[in-house]
């Protein structure tokens, strides 16, 4: 049977980015409805040497204008600040991660006891933060090309992934296995306790026993 190249060719047209969607680090949009007073956060579980990028924007829920301001601060899971940027409606912030675990986002209100804000975040991360349209400028590939280059670039995230799944789960179960063995010495420590003290308990009884002539 004979195969249509044409039909191959919008088959892979249509069918690679698809692929590619079900495959990359999709970009979040984030909603946060921000509390009178206080803080909202949102973090992520990230590895070392992913791309970050966000832009976030205040919505103001009761229509007030000028819109009011907030304060965002970013922060890496050892404390590092990243980001922080103070009365302001809309921003960004990007940066490479260098450490293995929680980022945190915060934003909380200037004027406490305001009026109802909300703030969009567009988190992107790993390939979705990528510049596609100046990568294929710079060389100089399109279509079926472009489409191909995501794809690569969204199974080596993918493999990086699962990298790093599995050194979690190395380090996951080394932390149980050496709880495992505290918890069986204490046991043991304890059922040696016990012995030790029923022991002592029945010479003092035996001792206390003779001395009053009772055995």
């Amino acid at each position: 049977m004979m195969v249509d190249s044409a039909n191959v060719r919008k088959f892979m047209y249509f069918a690679l980015p698809l692929m590619v969607l079900c495959l990359l680090h999709k970009g979040e949009a984030i909603w946060l409805s921000l509390p009178p007073t206080g803080t909202k956060c949102v973090s992520e579980e990230l590895h070392n040497n992913v791309v970050v990028l966000a832009d976030y924007v205040v919505i103001s829920d009761d229509h007030v204008h000028p819109t009011p301001t907030i304060s965002a601060r970013v922060t890496s899971p050892y404390g590092n600040t990243l980001h922080h940027k103070e009365n302001t409606t809309h921003s960004q912030f990007a940066f490479t991660t260098t450490e293995a675990g929680n980022y945190l986002a915060c934003f909380w209100a200037d004027n406490p006891g305001g009026g109802s804000l909300s703030v969009n975040i567009d988190w992107k991360t790993g390939i979705a933060a990528k510049d596609w349209e100046s990568v294929a400028r710079k060389e100089k590939i399109e279509g079926i090309e472009l489409e191909l280059r995501k794809l690569e670039g969204a199974v080596e995230a993918i493999h990086e992934n699962l990298i790093y799944l599995k050194s979690r789960e190395s380090e996951m179960r080394s932390v149980s296995e050496t709880t495992n063995a505290r918890v069986a010495w204490f046991s043991i420590m304890s059922l040696g306790v016990c012995i030790l003290a029923s022991v002592l308990q029945i010479l003092y009884l035996k001792q206390y026993f003779q001395k009053k002539k009772l055995i």
